[in-house]
């Protein structure tokens, strides 16, 4: 057996290893501790409060951190290598500030009181998809995408979004900003079991279609230019990872608000330990985004129980660190090669 493909084998079952132990801690671990040893007897017993702890509020938060956690790496992983930049991520493009200038128009017009909670989400995905689709057409030239156009626009639109955010935040009422800052600080805090297992299976579905497009990823690494000489179709490479990478983020910021550095860091530390190819990549940046974020959903749960901090705060401080120390041991290369 090839020696490389040992190696990926070996990153891959150590990545689910720690995914599952995250998963075993996640679900002890919390204002009421539960023996592992207790949880089957538990979950076979259906009833009690430690069931609906466990039901109700721990399995649902875990896989909402494994879905989100998973699909923001992932979208990180693809970003950078469109833009042959480590330094993109998920929310680059404006997605997030166009879901949360969204999230926020319905918080100030009190819809998600007068309507449905459910109404927030739907405007966060609402805004992002508007963000999408101001950003591509923008970017588009002649009829094809021009990737450094894309970014710029991106990186304006969420300028716009932004100052529009703040124009609602100093117009509105105390109890009002509370909640847009609370929603913008994400949360895993998630009820609805539908949302839950639309984010699940559009992770998965992510997943899999970023897997039909490796060799092209991997050939976008040399450039478009050489990538066209080698059979690639980048125009619609191009716009079907963008695409699939922008509906992972709006889920992700509809569902939980905005969480940073997954998207930033995973990508980047999976590629100094992995290597750049894009067939262990994107595997491997999965497994790492849901590791990290179940265990900083842990951690949000934890250090100041019985309260909880935005899971945004945790990824926010441990991502940023976790980045520093990486590049100080490892330096920046300006471009994915």
């Amino acid at each position: 057996m090839n020696s490389r493909l040992i190696k990926w084998i070996i990153y891959i079952v150590s990545l689910i290893i720690l995914v599952i132990v995250a998963i075993l801690v996640s679900l002890s671990t919390g204002e009421t501790d539960i023996e592992l040893k207790e949880i089957p007897g538990i979950i076979k017993s259906g009833e009690g409060i430690e069931y609906s702890i466990l039901t109700a509020i721990r399995f649902p938060r875990i896989v909402l951190a494994f879905a989100i956690g998973g699909a923001l790496s992932l979208t990180g992983a693809i970003l950078q290598g469109i833009y042959r930049n480590p330094l993109v991520e998920p929310y680059t493009l404006g997605i997030s500030g166009g879901a949360a200038l969204g999230v926020a128009i319905v918080i100030v017009l009190g819809l998600h009181l007068t309507i449905s909670s459910a109404v927030l989400p739907l405007a966060g995905f609402t805004g992002s998809m508007v963000t999408i689709f101001a950003v591509y057409f923008l970017s588009l030239k002649k009829g094809a995408i021009n990737i450094n156009r894309m970014l710029l626009i991106g990186v304006m639109i969420s300028f716009i979004a932004s100052s529009g955010m703040m124009f609602l935040m100093s117009i509105t009422s105390s109890e009002n900003l509370h909640g847009i800052v609370f929603w913008m600080m994400g949360s895993l805090d998630e009820p609805n079991k539908l949302l839950i297992r639309t984010m699940f299976f559009s992770a998965l579905g992510g997943l899999l279609i970023a897997y039909l497009f490796a060799r092209p990823l991997n050939a976008l690494r040399l450039g478009e230019e050489k990538a066209r000489h080698l059979g690639i179709n980048t125009n619609v490479t191009l716009r079907i990872l963008f695409i699939v990478a922008s509906l992972l983020t709006g889920f992700c910021v509809a569902v939980a608000g905005v969480i940073g550095f997954v998207g930033l860091v995973i990508p980047h530390i999976m590629r100094n330990i992995t290597g750049s190819d894009y067939r262990i990549l994107l595997g491997s940046s999965f497994l790492g985004g849901s590791f990290f974020l179940i265990i900083s959903d842990i951690i949000a749960r934890t250090i100041i129980s019985p309260n909880e901090l935005p899971i945004g705060v945790i990824t926010g401080i441990v991502g940023g660190l976790v980045f520093i120390i990486v590049l100080a041991r490892t330096g920046l290369k300006s471009k994915i090669s």
